[in-house]
């Protein structure tokens, strides 16, 4: 069957993203997609092979989009700046596109990550703690503590899980920044045996 006219792959995958952003990524399928073009599902197979390359897909145009702004936000900053700049790029992104936001969050097969630009994303952690003067395996530690605290508190404020208590969760994310500069200034010893 010949390629549909119009219809690219990178087409679909913004298509995709976009259906993502307004329904939930859970929702992003190769039918839904044919419905959203007004075509056979069939048609959609010479540009992906099924709803999960489509997602994988997806969640590499996020992993995209979010490196490229890291990298602007990034550019001349340092230690407290450049962390808040990171996080911010993080919680913004999110708040603009829900659906894409949990696309990044897709496991993909090594291969795909290694090739994918969640390489940058984990250079820019790094970048950040430069300024920090943290050594391994601390530094790596300090990777793990703000992807899990960047990613769990958006996640949760995505949810609405702030949205019933004072104080307003900006202000709550101000303070986790100060807190996580100050953890980052002062970063432990690490236990002896």
């Amino acid at each position: 069957m010949a390629p549909r006219v119009g219809l690219t792959p990178d087409r679909l995958t913004r298509a995709g993203a976009e259906l993502a952003d307004e329904a939930g990524f859970e929702e992003v399928t190769v039918s839904a997609l044919a419905r959203r073009f007004g075509v056979k599902v069939a048609s959609l197979y010479s540009h992906v092979k099924n709803s999960h390359d489509l997602k994988t897909r997806i969640a590499l145009l996020a992993l995209e989009e979010l490196a490229d702004r890291g990298d602007a936000a990034l550019a001349g900053r340092a230690g407290k700046d450049a962390l808040a700049a990171l996080a911010n790029v993080y919680r913004d992104y999110a708040r603009e596109h829900p659906g894409r936001y949990a696309a990044a969050q897709l496991r993909l097969d090594p291969a795909t990550a290694a090739a994918s630009a969640g390489v940058r994303h984990a250079r820019m952690t790094r970048a950040i703690l430069r300024g920090y003067d943290l050594t391994e395996p601390d530094q790596t530690h300090a990777v793990r503590l703000l992807g899990s605290v960047f990613h769990g508190y958006v996640s949760l404020e995505l949810g609405g899980g702030f949205s019933h208590s004072a104080p307003d969760s900006d202000e709550t994310w101000s303070r986790v920044l100060d807190a996580l500069d100050a953890l980052l200034r002062n970063w432990p010893a690490p236990q002896l045996p």
